[in-house]
């Protein structure tokens, strides 16, 4: 017995993903195949800051030609002395081979492609995620073989568990001595109940990772793009495409595609309109295209999102939509003879009913909900539940998503269409003057994002940067002061950093808003009392 190594496996999973499942599954396979098998767990953390890794080992002959002799187990995972690694989620597969866990020549990664955010990339202001490339970039430098697809898309497609898909994973992997009927059985044992859906589950992966050939083009592909899920555009008007060059027309496409969908053609020619003034300025900067047009591209894609701005006709819009009840039905995996019950929780207060009414209108409705606050009131909002299954939601929310006519008079309208144009006008100039400097204050348009108070913080801190940076005696000066402040005010939400950043570039910090002096009403008895 001193040639024979035990099979190693570690497999980790986030929290409620079935890993002890799996476990069980395997052991169990092993138990029906005949094969002496061992498992043990190392719990971790809740949900994504961490997972629960399981480690088995199985001895690779069968019990029967032991002769009564029963091998020793290890309890825990040798760094560098794994033959597989089999994860569901592609950061936690990095922070294992962080860890050692993983050997170039020995270890068989099993991964997904998909992604859970951790705390630290949900808290950027900016676009915080890894990058997916350079994470398979990890597993490929640190595996001897690897194997990864998407399998919470699995999971979804067969109506199963991830766990069911990882044990399909494994067992096309061909890591374990055992036959697959022996896999089948295993889940079979588990109840009728759930054993069909996770055999589709099991079944899929096993074809999956048994396909080399199909695997090895996956893996290419997410290499070159991790955005498998990027939404495609609808064909641009020939009219249109015929005035932007190449590289500009799919970002253009998308936000062409997105503006008709929010206001109709004609809001889409401004943006359009707005766009040819980009390129014009970028041209006369950069005759030759030796930037590749970045700068139109990056208006192209911050242009659209600002003028498609987030209101209640906007929200009422994609909460009514088929494509919305079609996806919960798929999450919450209902049957056709499921009844199935949605309910939406709004909170509307005076902006977003003053957005839509003309600008003295809303700003004597502002002045009576700032009289409230400072009066020792709340501000003013309605709290609404709107079921979405039922005729009357339904009704309700298609009716103020039909109020896009309301939307263009409204005050908020008028108001985001003046700060486009200083900011376009912004970028237009800059870039005339340079361009590096042009393209820097394109970029500034990823400070607008959110709603409510972080999307007017944002706006406030692209005009302050604009105001008081783009005017500077040298281009090259003002783009670096710009990129600086821009980069600041993404890393730091309380603007500190920001203003660490205006000041060491010659610029004033932004002003201290004045808050509303708010009068608290105190009970008389307690009034009485001595302090």
């Amino acid at each position: 017995m001193t040639n024979d190594k035990a099979i190693t496996l570690l497999v980790c999973a986030l929290g409620g993903e079935g890993g002890g499942v799996l476990t069980e599954w395997l052991i169990e396979t092993a138990r029906h195949a005949g094969y002496p098998a061992q498992s043990t767990s190392i719990p971790g953390v809740a949900q994504r800051t961490g997972a629960t890794t399981y480690y088995i080992e199985v001895f690779p002959r069968p019990a029967a030609q032991l002769a009564g002799r029963r091998p020793v187990f290890s309890l825990n995972p040798v760094p560098g002395a794994l033959d597989a690694l089999v994860s569901s989620e592609l950061l936690e597969t990095a922070r294992q081979i962080g860890n050692g866990m993983s050997s170039a020549t020995r270890t068989r990664v099993i991964t997904s492609s998909s992604r859970s955010f951790t705390t630290a990339e949900r808290m950027q202001m900016g676009d915080g995620r890894l990058e997916n490339a350079a994470l398979m970039e990890v597993v490929r430098h640190h595996s001897r073989e690897h194997h990864v697809f998407d399998m919470a898309a699995v999971a979804k497609e067969c109506g199963t568990i991830v766990s069911a898909v990882m044990l399909g994973a494994i067992a096309g992997s061909g890591l374990f001595p055992f036959r697959r009927e022996d896999y089948e059985a295993a889940i079979n044992e588990g109840g009728a109940a759930t054993a069909k859906a996770s055999l589709r589950g099991f079944a899929r992966a096993f074809d999956i990772v048994r396909q080399a050939q199909q695997q090895a083009v996956l893996v290419q592909e997410l290499m070159a793009d991790d955005t498998p899920d990027a939404p495609t555009a609808r064909p641009l008007p020939a009219a249109v495409a015929a005035r932007f060059p190449q590289p500009v027309q799919g970002m253009l496409a998308l936000g062409h595609a997105r503006l008709v969908d929010y206001q109709g053609p004609a809001y889409a020619e401004l943006y359009v309109q707005r766009l040819a003034r980009v390129l014009e300025a970028e041209q006369a900067a950069d005759p030759a295209g030796a930037q590749g047009f970045a700068t139109t591209t990056e208006m192209a894609r911050w242009l659209a999102l600002w003028m498609a701005f987030d209101d209640i006709v906007r929200v009422a819009d994609l909460k009514s939509r088929a494509s919305r009840w079609q996806r919960v039905r798929g999450e919450v995996k209902a049957k056709d003879e499921d009844l199935l019950q949605v309910w939406d929780h709004f909170k509307p207060g005076v902006p977003e009913f003053a957005a839509l009414l003309p600008p003295a209108l809303a700003q004597r409705l502002t002045a009576w909900d700032r009289k409230r606050i400072a009066s020792g009131k709340d501000a003013w909002a309605m709290p609404l539940k709107v079921g979405t299954h039922s005729l009357r939601g339904m009704v309700a929310l298609r009716t103020l998503a039909s109020m896009k006519w309301l939307r263009v008079r409204g005050s908020r309208f008028a108001m985001e269409q003046q700060m486009i144009e200083r900011w376009l006008q912004g970028v237009v100039e800059g870039t005339r003057r340079g361009w590096r400097l042009g393209h820097e204050i394109a970029l500034c348009g990823r400070l607008i994002k959110g709603y409510g108070a972080t999307n007017e913080r944002g706006k406030e801190n692209l005009l302050h940067v604009l105001d008081h940076l783009a005017h500077g005696p040298s281009a090259e000066d003002s783009a670096t002061a710009i990129a600086a402040a821009r980069t600041a005010a993404l890393k730091d939400e309380a603007g500190s950093a920001l203003d660490a950043a205006l000041v060491q570039h010659g610029a004033p910090p932004r002003p201290v808003k004045e808050q509303p002096i708010r009068f608290v009403r105190t009970p008389k008895a307690a009034a009485r009392q001595p302090a």
